[in-house]
């Protein structure tokens, strides 16, 4: 059976020693969406927004949450981000939201990912509150994570 990495021998919190891994490329993609009415939907499309354009905001929002990520969960290590990519694909009653974060480190960049779609969605509700208050931010999970050798 694996063990909690981040629970020391007595039961304690504790960050994860790394310094003894080696440093390798690490991607990591991760994904959400928010569900929204179809007419929120719309006026996206249409620019018609007072805030201006939610997808270009929450692009913004999901790079800097990223690199922000080790002052927002406790146990993480800060990393050197390399690259934040975040992509959206807009559906009739949703959005969809990737983020694709890549660093040369020690230790994966998932939570990178994930908090940067999670952001991204917030950055969405947001700016679209004011139209729809029936939004869900939702379905927030790790696609996929590797390591490469330098």
């Amino acid at each position: 059976m694996k063990k909690f990495s981040h629970i020391g021998q007595t039961g304690e919190v504790k960050m994860v020693d790394i310094s003894g891994k080696e440093i390798e490329k690490r991607t990591a993609v991760a994904a959400g969406a928010i569900l929204m009415s179809k007419e929120t939907v719309a006026m996206i499309g249409e620019g018609l927004l007072k805030k201006g354009d939610p997808l270009a905001t929450a692009r913004i929002a999901g790079i800097m949450a990223a690199k922000k990520t080790s002052d927002l969960i406790p146990l993480c290590h800060p990393l050197p981000i390399a690259k934040v990519g975040i992509d959206f694909n807009v559906g009739v009653d949703r959005i969809d939201i990737e983020a694709t974060v890549v660093t040369t480190a020690r230790t994966g960049i998932e939570m990178e990912a994930l908090t940067a779609v999670a952001v991204a969605g917030l950055a969405i509700y947001d700016m679209c509150k004011a139209v729809d208050k029936s939004m869900t931010v939702c379905e927030i999970r790790l696609v996929s994570k590797k390591k490469e050798k330098k």
